[in-house]
């Protein structure tokens, strides 16, 4: 196995020592008020590399006393601190994991102190609507938690029995004062007023969403677990806000470890760019592993930094609907997925469609938007029963300052997805690990949404081939970090674990989570590591059977990388239009974290360092490949004349012309290099090149049909067909090929509409030809390339219904033409007396499925070669 020690960074030297006694240490105080609060910062160190946690006495904190503006009757005592609330709160977790019964649980909630003091009285009418026991248990959780502005004052007992729902002061005034105009009886007296429908609609979904939190954080202690884990990591966070020189991790991340010591060292990685031959021979383990695997797909996030909305309704949209290069997100995934098997086809002759599990969330719409598109589109092709969308639960953010839910008014707190972490748990609960297994598969990859460019070449292959192929639990795709980027880096765990065994395995620490760690975002830092390790792409290969022991833990492992990130800002509108901006986050996990239950465990400590560890034993992996060929991500949109395209369509859009540059200049294709991003703002991409995958993916077999010939600066070169030859074309404005029938044509079974590889192929032949035209508008104003939405002067389309084939040899088309061939005919153009010999023929009847040619592919060893059969 080729192995890239990927930084010279000594292993022995120890980072990060725990002290393994339980510790309640750094207090700090807060009121549990908005307003509020006490803090303290207090630091030890032992050295620059290592931190024992020491005991110090709440009473040695420093505190800053400020005024409460919460209603007197539910204002906290002035001494309430996290870590009382934390202690109330587990104690009462504790108490309910031990009821057997609802009305258990409802008898030990309301003893609790909090709910004592918020509810007078209960019944089981909310303001004239029915609640159940449950739903009545789910909201005295609420108040238990601490969040009584969620709710609003609806303790409150009415002379007729009802309980009244408080919203804002001023609006219920309002409502007070109207309502008693209204309903003045004659008699002196006004009558209770019912809950308004647009609250009752507020009221269930509140229901909705704490019957998710609930139930899916079972494992943790459900509402008031989620709430203990959020201030735990709040308390945390807090500390490490006020003492920026910590180098430790803290005692929750030991817990959530389950260990006493924790080193972190440079991860050895199989690179993919430096042995080729290797690289072709995980790659081809990867095609012939295909029918074991399935596809998994996150995209429940809400993509808030993309900014997009529908231009038609106004309405937000969720980053799978990003109109990307001509299509949304969500299709080119499967474009590449299609690719693959595709080339399997091409290899073995057979059909293999792969399942493909899709986490959804109703944020944006999310759900709707994606299985909408689905519909629209026939579900690409590959039948209905070949896709499960399961939708991950919403969860309430939280305001840094206190650890309140924000809330947009009573019953409407703002609420976000909790993180792509929560797909193994999801993908237990909802029975997806059951649905691959009923599709025979044991191990799938997982892609993120906004990358577009996870799919180019061998990466995906290899990384899937090397985990089937060496039965690993869990690999990463990386490659070298961008300094400064909101990426995670892929790092070798070293733990020495309660029981004194000691474990090792890779995993990944967020970016976020650097500080815990002494890693500071400075790159001139000495404690900077962030160049030292590979970048984490959120590119896995997964074995599904681990993953779903891991899943259907009923402890907290079934949750990893829980983290809090409140280094952003929740930005909402409240009930009167305002718009707020407030410092915050959700508790959220970490899917690649997972890792962390993949350790392999040893009796003692590799003494010799880490350089003495054989990886290949481990049950994880990572494989390293060049920046470009693994991750550039569509995730934010570009602000106007920012220079800055990292993350952005943009920015995605120029490496994929990098791609291009290396795949067609390898070729023997004369074509300009792409130059820095800064160019970009000014001038647009030097090219636009978008080549089908489906061509491939593999560069070797693409490589096979470009032989030869020139792309001018300037031009653009869409080509989406599969079976394509080009020899020798010198292009200088606008080449655009379209097919319907890129990589097969569909036939009805069973009520749908399902996709045969290589039936009835759309052809393309085009050799020792010139294209000139002019091509794009680059002065164009309105030209929007990543989209690929642009003005164009001239251009040569060729367009191919069904199995059409289209020849051009020997020829200079010039201008503006358009070539529409019909099913069923095969297009040749030649030279004529005059000008271009055009000739339409039918393609005879019993080459209507093979057509008239095609590329045979063969493996030679490690290596695909390609033969042109012409019938």
């Amino acid at each position: 196995m080729a192995r890239t020690n990927y930084s010279v960074l000594r292993h022995n030297n120890p980072l990060f020592a725990f002290n393994s006694r339980p510790s309640n240490s750094l207090f700090f105080s807060k009121y549990f008020s908005r307003q509020s609060n006490y803090f303290l910062s207090s630091s030890i160190f032992s050295s620059p590399n290592q931190l024992h946690l020491l005991t110090q006495s709440p009473s040695s904190c420093a505190s800053i006393t400020r005024v409460s503006t919460a209603p007197v009757e539910y204002a906290p005592p002035p001494d309430l601190s996290f870590y009382k609330e934390i202690a109330r709160l587990k104690g009462l977790r504790e108490a309910l994991s031990g009821c057997r019964t609802l009305t258990e649980k409802l008898r030990t909630i309301d003893s609790d102190s909090r709910v004592k003091s918020f509810l007078k009285s209960w019944r089981n009418q909310f303001a004239g609507v029915n609640l159940s026991d449950y739903e009545l248990f789910m909201l005295k959780c609420v108040a238990a938690a601490g969040q009584e502005h969620v709710l609003g004052e609806f303790g409150r007992e009415l002379e007729s029995g009802e309980l009244e729902l408080r919203m804002s002061s001023l609006k219920s005034a309002l409502y007070a004062l109207a309502e008693t105009i209204e309903n003045w009886d004659g008699n002196g007296g006004a009558r209770s007023r019912a809950l308004y429908e647009e609250d009752r609609a507020a009221l269930w979904s509140l229901l909705k969403m704490l019957g998710e939190v609930e139930q899916f954080y079972n494992c943790i202690g459900g509402i008031i677990g989620y709430q203990i884990s959020v201030l735990e990591l709040l308390a945390q966070s807090t500390q490490e806000g006020h003492t920026p020189h910590t180098t430790h991790w803290n005692g929750q991340t030991a817990k959530s470890l389950r260990c006493q010591f924790v080193e972190i060292h440079p991860p050895s990685v199989l690179d993919l760019s430096e042995d080729t031959e290797y690289a072709s021979q995980a790659a081809f383990w990867g095609i012939q592993g295909l029918p074991d695997l399935g596809e998994i797909y996150p995209l429940g996030g809400s993509a808030d930094r993309l900014g997009l909305v529908d231009p038609e309704t106004g309405e937000c949209l969720p980053a799978a609907m990003l109109p990307y290069c001509g299509r949304t997100l969500l299709e080119g995934l499967i474009r590449d997925l299609q690719a693959r098997e595709f080339l399997y086809f091409k290899l073995y002759e057979k059909q293999c469609i792969t399942p493909v599990a899709i986490m959804t969330s109703s944020a944006k719409n999310n759900h709707e938007h994606i299985t909408h598109l689905c519909e629209r589109l026939g579900w690409f092709g590959r039948g209905r029963s070949n896709f499960q969308l399961f939708e991950q639960p919403l969860v309430p953010t939280i305001a840094a300052e206190d650890g309140h839910w924000i809330a947009k008014r009573p019953l409407e707190p703002v609420c976000k997805p909790g993180g792509h972490g929560v797909i193994w748990k999801l993908a237990h609960d909802k029975g997806i690990f059951k649905w691959f297994r009923s599709h025979a598969r044991k191990g799938a990859t997982v892609r993120q949404i906004s990358n577009v460019v996870a799919a180019t070449d061998i990466t995906l292959l290899a990384l899937a081939g090397i985990g089937l192929h060496h039965g690993k639990k869990l690999g990463f795709a990386s490659c070298k970090r961008n300094p400064g980027a909101t990426e995670g880096i892929n790092v070798l765990l070293e733990k020495k674990n309660l029981d004194d065994k000691w474990a090792y395995g890779f995993s990944c620490i967020e970016y976020t989570e650097f500080e815990k760690f002494g890693i500071t975002v400075d790159s001139h830092s000495p404690n900077s590591l962030q160049a030292e390790f590979p970048a984490n792409t959120n590119i896995l290969y997964v074995d599904l059977a681990s993953a779903e022991l891991i899943g259907s833990s009923t402890d907290e492992s079934s949750l990893p990388g829980m983290v809090l990130n409140i280094k952003k800002s929740i930005t909402y509108m409240d009930q009167f239009g305002i718009k707020h901006c407030v410092p915050g986050g959700r508790l959220e996990c970490t899917m690649q974290n997972i890792a962390d239950h993949f350790s392999n465990r040893y009796s003692s400590r590799c003494y010799k360092g880490v350089e003495g560890l054989d990886v290949d034993d481990l049950d994880t992996f990572i494989v390293y490949n060049e920046r470009r060929k693994v991750t550039s991500s569509a995730k934010k949109k570009r602000r106007h004349a920012d220079k800055s395209l990292h993350q952005t369509p943009d920015g995605a859009l120029l490496d994929m012309m990098r791609n291009a540059y290396d795949l067609l200049s390898r070729c023997g294709v004369t074509i300009p290099e792409v130059e820095d991003n800064e160019m970009y703002v000014d001038c647009g991409p030097p090219y636009l090149i978008l080549l089908h995958p489906a061509l491939g993916p593999l560069w070797e077999v693409i490589r096979q049909k470009f032989v030869g010939g020139s792309i001018a600066k300037g031009s653009e070169l869409q080509i989406e067909v599969a079976e394509f030859l080009w020899r020798n074309v010198q292009l200088n404005g606008s080449l655009v090929i379209l097919a319907e029938n890129i990589v097969g044509s569909t036939a009805s079974e069973i009520g749908e509409a399902l996709l045969q590889y290589g039936r009835r192929c759309a052809r393309c032949k085009l050799e020792n030809i010139k294209v000139l035209n002019g091509g794009i508008n680059w002065n164009s104003g309105d030209n929007s390339y990543w989209k690929h939405d642009m003005q164009r002067f001239e251009a040569l389309k060729v367009i191919l219904h069904g199995n059409a084939e289209f020849e051009a040899r020997d020829v200079v088309i010039q201008g503006n033409y358009t070539f529409d061939v019909p099913d069923g005919h095969r297009m040749q153009i030649t030279p004529g007396v005059t000008g271009l010999d055009i000739q339409l023929k039918p393609i005879e009847a019993e080459l209507m499925d093979s057509g008239t040619w095609f590329w045979n592919y063969e493996t030679r060893g490690r290596h695909i070669e390609l033969e042109l059969i012409e019938l």
